[in-house]
């Protein structure tokens, strides 16, 4: 409730209002913000100001303050690999990435969150990669004071998942690479592939450690899948003959190799024809033509994903459809666009 009382009275109530200072010559602002909560060393600051008298909100025990609310709300938002930061500034807190990482928001848990009307959090969208100190999020209370019920209900939804925004790690592969194409193998055309795939790889903290050719060869692709691995290669990308041409057999290759868990085609452009699968506990990735033309693919947006220790399920690849269209700019600024989320 808001009352007006006198300034020495007025010490641990909230301001409700901006109090201004005007210097002359000097300086003109706020001396005091909206929610400030008054300590005995501001009376005479006060005083100076003219402020004899002030309106304060007066908190009962039931009643939670914007900037004790938003420690809390963000103590129990920050899951792994995230942090809040600093202290409460007009009510709100930071949340930032505390490693580098693969970001994931429990999305059904947030809906929750903010359907309670009078508490927030925005976020950054989930499985994009972030750098540590990045902003990932924000919360805060919307009033300047609510009901503690609210909060404590914000904080159970949230704790109950142990966070709901996340930085997971992205573990540093040992990739191999298989290039497949008769063209390239017997020398007619230049491989591009191999510089492409290099560059992702080095980017997210990843190295190549085994590279092979093969021609259009089931028995030649399985084999050199398979030196890949006895080589030390933990991630297998193979690249090229994943349409339905006939001669296109990289897929029948990778399961005469061993793979299990296939799942082949995804809506996402540029990448329909793309392919995850598993040898043992090796990934496996086909990336189509596309991958040579295109800066961004679908591989782009699965690889952070499977590094994180993701096992991608066709349930996962037939959610990406919506804002699975590269909308293909003259100028590429992603990850700062729709493609992917």
């Amino acid at each position: 409730m808001s009352k007006t009382v006198p300034v020495e009275d007025a010490v641990g109530m909230v301001l409700p209002h901006d109090v201004t200072e005007i210097r002359k010559g000097e300086f003109k602002g706020c001396a005091f913000r909206k929610g400030h909560i008054i300590q005995a060393e501001d009376v005479e600051h006060l005083k100076r100001l003219g402020k004899e008298h002030i309106y304060v909100l007066e908190l009962s025990a039931d009643d939670i303050h914007e900037n004790e609310a938003a420690e809390k709300l963000a103590a129990a938002l920050a899951g792994d690999g995230v942090k809040s930061t600093g202290k409460p500034t007009e009510g709100k807190l930071n949340l930032v990435a505390a490693r580098n990482g693969l970001l994931k928001i429990d999305t059904d848990a947030l809906y929750r969150f903010n359907l309670l009307g009078e508490v927030m959090c925005a976020t950054l969208h989930s499985n994009g990669t972030v750098s540590e100190g990045d902003q990932v999020g924000a919360t805060r209370l919307i009033p300047l004071v609510s009901k503690r019920p609210i909060v404590e209900e914000a904080v159970a939804i949230a704790e109950a998942e142990k966070g709901l925004l996340k930085v997971l790690p992205l573990r540093k592969a040992k990739a191999g690479l298989v290039i497949t194409g008769s063209e390239v193998f017997h020398g007619r055309i230049k491989d591009a592939f191999e510089p492409v795939l290099r560059e992702k790889l080095a980017g997210i903290g990843s190295q190549v450690v085994a590279v092979k050719f093969a021609p259009d060869d089931v028995d030649l692709i399985s084999a050199a899948i398979k030196e890949c691995i006895a080589e030390g290669a933990d991630i297998i990308v193979t690249s090229g003959g994943m349409s339905v041409d006939p001669d296109d057999v990289t897929r029948v290759g990778i399961a005469a190799a061993g793979a299990t868990d296939m799942v082949y085609g995804t809506p996402v452009l540029p990448g329909a024809m793309f392919m995850v699968a598993r040898i043992g506990q090796v990934p496996v990735l086909g990336l189509p033509a596309c991958g040579m033309f295109h800066k961004i693919t679908v591989f782009d947006l699965i690889l952070p994903r499977i590094l994180a220790g993701e096992t991608i399920s066709r349930e996962d690849l037939a959610q990406m459809g919506h804002g699975g269209l590269c909308k293909q700019c003259k100028t590429c600024i992603y990850p700062h666009c729709s493609f992917g989320k």
